[in-house]
């Protein structure tokens, strides 16, 4: 696959899956009526997906509201309200105060758009808020702005997403309605990592973190879909810097592993036989020889 025809998410979304992309998607299947992208974040793989109906699904609203927000706006629109907030408060890599009086006015009024200059000019990017639900990610100074490369990976982006039929969600993976999906769709989940440590999954970010019990509830819920016919995939670690998931090493063994890696070389093997030691990321689907 070349990378060049990759869409890139307009956020620089932490775990975000576009360097394995020319790895994952020719792992799907072809024709796919529904695609869910449960827990959508960045949507760098959704946005990916050629299918009739795609939805994208994530646990904060914020995020979501976002993305449907640049769907229903013109890119015009879009363009002008980013360069007018960096115009009305002055955003820049060094002006420490524009920003937090940029951050304090979303704070008050929350807007989508603003919330997606605000990610842009904030310390590595991040998606942060406190208890109250108020953006506090602090200032990316000498580093963060919205560059002209980040302009133009988010005009591809909005006018790929236009050609898109999308509904936007913002539900726990726990409430997600699954009943309407049959054996042509597919649900692709990308969950935070149990055995890693990570601003999406330390539960002090304003939103739910992660930890074994939620992810033995996803590997239920998997279970579920596969006894119905529905195609998953799952992409997770099962080692990581000496830790193992021990849950999912044993769950795994029911499906098929694909190991993946940055080189772009791709594997596919049963667990049994996987190297853990050489393994960062794996793909786990339901779909293949074993199904």
């Amino acid at each position: 696959m070349n990378d060049n025809k990759i869409i890139k998410s307009p956020l620089n979304y932490i775990g975000g899956k576009h360097k394995l992309l020319p790895q994952i998607l020719p792992l799907l299947p072809r024709d796919i009526n529904t695609f869910v992208d449960l827990f959508g974040g960045g949507f760098n793989v959704g946005i990916n997906i050629e299918c009739n109906h795609l939805i994208y699904n994530d646990i904060v609203h914020q995020i979501s509201e976002l993305m449907n927000t640049m769907a229903e706006k013109s890119e015009e629109d879009i363009l002008q309200h980013i360069s007018t907030r960096i115009k009305e408060f002055d955003l820049s890599k060094t002006n420490s105060d524009g920003y937090y009086q940029f951050r304090e006015s979303y704070n008050k009024r929350p807007n989508p758009l603003d919330l997606y200059v605000l990610i842009c000019f904030s310390f590595n990017h991040q998606v942060r808020f406190n208890s109250s639900m108020h953006y506090n990610n602090p200032f990316g100074k000498n580093r963060s702005s919205f560059t002209k490369t980040l302009e133009n990976k988010l005009k591809m982006f909005l006018r790929e997403l236009k050609k898109k039929n999308v509904t936007f969600q913002s539900r726990d993976f726990i409430d997600f309605d699954f009943d309407s999906l049959t054996s042509k769709d597919l649900v692709y989940c990308d969950p935070p990592y149990l055995i890693t440590t990570a601003s999406y999954n330390d539960g002090k970010r304003g939103f739910k973190g992660w930890n074994e019990e939620l992810e033995l509830n996803l590997l239920k819920k998997l279970d579920e879909l596969n006894r119905r016919g529905v195609n998953f995939a799952l992409s997770n670690v099962i080692k990581h810097k000496g830790k193992i998931n021990h849950h999912l090493e044993a769950w795994s063994k029911n499906y098929n592993v694909h190991a993946l890696n940055y080189d772009y070389n791709n594997s596919n093997y049963q667990s049994k036989n996987l190297d853990l030691d050489s393994t960062s990321e794996v793909l786990i689907t339901n779909f293949g020889s074993m199904r």
